[in-house]
């Protein structure tokens, strides 16, 4: 199989409202789907810890990329976590631009292999490594080059050991969600 005859399309371009209102969802449930987790680490005493161990956020920017392509990936994945900030204060102040760019590259690099004639777990590794790959480059470029201190390079290793629960939760769910949003549509 050559590369082109793995990137060929298969589904159909959606409309322009359809790829809003996808948008539009994913970041409404990029800010509720980890306030629950927060209030969920607020009952149980452990805080924050649920939210940056699950990484509740990027679940539906990854499969608004995965259903709906790359534009309503990376808006939803830039404006998810900025909309967030504004309504909860989270993520924090010195981490929202590396999560804004981390959720953008998720949701672009979904939506650009949403059409990628390959398993949805490889799609979503993919993602997994390009997104973190960017979110790196940026805190690099954030310390090394503007000499930002807010943030420590070792926060790039730490939050994938800490997320280590959420990247297994995106395999497990991530491909389930998209299967059985793919069979509606062709039931339907």
């Amino acid at each position: 199989m050559t590369n082109t005859e793995v990137l060929k399309t298969t589904k159909k371009r959606l409309s322009a409202k359809v790829q809003i209102l996808a948008a539009v969802s994913a970041i409404v449930a990029a800010v509720a789907v980890p306030q629950l987790f927060h209030l969920l680490g607020a009952v149980s005493g452990l805080g924050t810890a649920l939210g940056e161990t699950f990484l509740p956020m990027h679940l539906p920017i990854i499969l608004v990329g995965l259903l709906a392509g790359p534009y309503a990936g990376a808006v939803s994945g830039l404006l998810g976590p900025l909309v967030s900030f504004a309504l909860s204060g989270m993520p924090s102040a010195a981490m929202l631009p590396f999560m804004m760019l981390e959720l953008c590259a998720y949701g672009l690099f979904s939506g650009i292999l949403r059409n990628a004639k390959m398993p949805t777990i490889a799609k979503v590794l993919i993602v997994q490594i390009a997104g973190r790959a960017v979110r790196a480059a940026g805190i690099l470029i954030a310390v090394y080059a503007f000499g930002n201190e807010s943030v420590g390079i070792s926060v790039i290793w730490s939050s994938i050991g800490v997320g280590i629960f959420g990247i297994v939760l995106q395999w497990a769910l991530l491909p389930l969600i998209v299967y059985r949003v793919e069979n509606m549509k062709n039931e339907g």
